[in-house]
């Protein structure tokens, strides 16, 4: 029989504690990198200065149903449970706009008295909101709805994370202070 190799020394004690410590202080410093490297960033700053929009054609904005309408819009719309404030528009201001925004997120931006939207057609899908009918346009990552059935189109542009809250309450808005009548799909 062979004889059997004898098992090696045991490191000595002071060995030990020395590298048992500098894995832990290496493993510390790795989660400490980590942390650093994601929680170091500071949140993005709201931005509160005017809201820029480029002009679009709008040849009602300055109509009366327009007046009437822009005048009974909420001060503040909902979007997923925060409040979105209506914000000063930068200037030169486009007429029948509005938007609004808490400064983190995209706006929310109400255009009136716009032409008739080009994709209404005969076979369009429209739904009804508070008695209002809307046409869907979605447009990358945001929806454009217009109002199709009052005497001036209207058209709300909402972020696709912006949720329903919005568009119910511009639809009561429409509803209360816009007549109702029939949609033209023919152009």
């Amino acid at each position: 029989m062979a004889p059997q190799p004898s098992p090696a020394p045991p490191l000595p004690r002071p060995l030990l504690i020395v590298g048992v410590g500098l894995t832990a202080l290496l493993v510390a410093g790795v989660v400490a990198a980590g942390l650093l490297s994601r929680g170091g960033e500071e949140p993005p700053a709201a931005d509160t200065g005017p809201v820029a929009l480029v002009p679009v054609p709008a040849p009602k904005a300055e109509s009366d149903e327009c007046g009437a309408l822009l005048g009974g819009l909420p001060a503040q719309l909902v979007s997923n449970g925060v409040p979105l404030p209506r914000r000063e528009l930068a200037a030169p201001a486009p007429a029948g706009a509005v938007a609004w925004s808490d400064g983190l997120r995209e706006p929310v931006v109400l255009r009136c008295g716009l032409d008739r939207p080009r994709d209404l057609t005969p076979t369009s899908q429209l739904r009804v909101i508070s008695d209002v009918q809307w046409l869907e346009v979605s447009e990358g990552g945001s929806a454009t709805w217009y109002v199709v059935d009052r005497p001036v189109y209207v058209a709300l542009t909402v972020p696709a994370d912006a949720g329903t809250g919005p568009l119910q309450d511009v639809s009561a808005a429409v509803r209360d202070r816009l007549a109702k009548g029939p949609v033209d799909t023919t152009g």
